[in-house]
């Protein structure tokens, strides 16, 4: 697994931790800097999951009227909390990191959706983004 993947999947347990728990993702963040700081192993993946969970907190308002915008019929609260975080690192990578080429962005949202999200949530992040990625 790649760098950006592990970053990818570890931005995604700080933004479920904090929606879950219902606490400010600055919160959930700091408590994984602290983990990453005392694990060697995790330190790889470490600036670029920062790297996604900032973005995502400086762009929030925006990254969920982008959501809202192409996830016809669905409240950024109605989706279960894995896909609203996968779309908005999604979102976020789209958008505003160009590092990053769109498709790459889509096919890791959709992995993660396969693995730990319902059955029919690869389906609904790989359209949003997919819509998003077109706009």
């Amino acid at each position: 697994m790649s760098a950006r993947t592990k970053a990818r999947k570890r931005a995604l347990d700080i933004l479920y931790a904090a929606d879950v728990r219902q606490i400010p993702i600055q919160e959930s963040l700091a408590a994984e800097a602290g983990r990453a700081a005392g694990e060697p192993d995790r330190q790889n993946s470490w600036p670029y999951a920062r790297e996604i969970v900032d973005g995502v907190i400086e762009n929030q308002t925006e990254i969920d009227e982008t959501i809202e915008t192409y996830a016809q019929g669905w409240s950024i609260p109605r989706m279960p909390t894995i896909d609203r975080a996968l779309l908005r690192i999604g979102v976020w990578e789209i958008q505003y990191n160009d590092e990053v080429p769109a498709s790459v962005a889509i096919a890791e949202a959709v992995e993660l959706a396969k693995t730990l999200s319902t059955d029919d949530s690869s389906g609904f992040v790989n359209g949003v983004l997919g819509k998003v990625a077109l706009s």
